[in-house]
């Protein structure tokens, strides 16, 4: 147990003890939570999730067990699951993403990192000797499902507007290619602390003398943005990604975490989950939630494309606002085209926890999604 661990300890009155407890006075305890979580909602500047959704009418689902067991496009034994809804999501997904639903393979998964483990293993069995290739601005959760797949990553530097350098890229490639199996580059599509989008298009062509080039998508934070954001950057299947990981509730607003796994349908073999549960299975999770896709479908639906373009042209709206006025105020802020995340200049340890914000060394950061006004 490290010293932070140690640091936050078990609260006494959240204990589980033998007896059952009273559910009025569990009841009231969560209640009172959800309202001052609401009510802080509007001091979360510094992270990418939407607060601003209201979804109480869909309480009634919480008293039924949905369960997605197994590929999307599968029927399974147990037939507890809300596989369609999950399918129409994942045809708009696909779409989003510039590829046609018939030419990709997806899921719901429990979030965005696993859909990113999920896009990395496919590309460990496209490529099994292939050296993974991320910028020094990746999400951290790259290194991490790396790690556990046991695949070299090779670091690329990054350019100013916190891209990944293709110049630099193609050099490490080089350093590298006297190892047979290609090149994976992971890409990020909405960076932690810029909102940058890297060019696939570049990256790939840097990853040549590779041999087979592989590129995987991270595109928790900004994918979402960028399919309607003109002129759309290089970022999805229609600009020669392989794979590509999108959050289902960055953007949205979801009461859950989800994420959204979509792969080349060619490089996925179908796999038989086994005769117990009558499924086919290239997921990662096996039983996945139901509950989490019937959310996502529901949000979607509130929205449709066009209200989909509408909020995030709001939020556009409101990242340039704050540049105006953060320069009003001297704060020394920054935007790239197009992107939700503003950086300016760190303020004080207290205007910092007051507001939520994300930093990094100097700067720090808001993020103008839906419920920042």
């Amino acid at each position: 147990m490290t010293t932070r661990d140690t640091q936050i300890l078990p609260d006494a009155d959240l204990a589980i003890g033998d007896l059952p407890s009273s559910p009025a006075t569990d009841t009231g305890h969560l209640n009172q939570l959800a309202r001052g979580l609401r009510h802080e909602a509007r001091h979360v500047l510094g992270f990418p999730g939407n607060l601003a959704f209201s979804l109480e009418g869909l309480a009634p689902l919480l008293n039924v067990f949905f369960n997605n067991v197994g590929d999307p496009y599968s029927h399974d034994a147990s037939n507890i699951a809300a596989k369609a809804h999950e399918r129409a999501v994942l045809t708009y997904m696909a779409g989003i993403a510039g590829a046609r639903p018939s030419d990709v393979y997806g899921y719901v998964a429990s979030a965005s990192s696993e859909a990113l483990l999920h896009g990395l293993a496919t590309a460990r069995q496209a490529l099994p000797a292939a050296v993974v290739y991320a910028c020094d601005q990746a999400h951290y959760s790259v290194r991490r499902a790396c790690e556990l797949l046991r695949m070299q990553v090779v670091p690329v530097a990054s350019r100013r507007d916190g891209t990944m350098d293709a110049e630099d890229l193609r050099l490490k490639v080089l350093r590298q290619r006297r190892r047979a199996g290609g090149a994976i580059v992971v890409a990020t599509c909405g960076t932690t602390m810029r909102g940058a989008v890297d060019d696939i298009v570049a990256l790939r062509a840097a990853a040549e003398p590779a041999g087979a080039v592989y590129v995987h998508v991270d595109a928790a934070g900004g994918g979402l943005v960028a399919a309607h954001t003109s002129p759309q950057p290089s970022w999805s299947f229609a600009h020669g990604a392989d794979s590509l990981n999108v959050s289902g509730h960055k953007i949205l607003g979801m009461p859950v975490p989800a994420g959204i796994s979509l792969v080349r349908r060619e490089l996925l073999p179908e796999r038989d989950g086994g005769e117990y549960i009558a499924a086919t299975d290239r997921t990662l999770a096996c039983s996945r939630s139901g509950l989490a896709a019937l959310l996502l479908w529901a949000r979607l639906r509130s929205l449709g494309r066009t209200g989909m373009a509408a909020l995030i042209s709001r939020c556009q709206e409101v990242a340039a606002y704050a540049v105006d006025q953060f320069e009003d105020a001297g704060a020394d802020p920054d935007r790239l085209p197009g992107s939700l995340t503003v950086t300016f200049a760190r303020p004080s340890a207290h205007v910092v926890r007051k507001w939520h914000l994300a930093c990094a060394g100097d700067i720090a950061h808001i993020v103008t999604v839906g419920h920042v006004t």
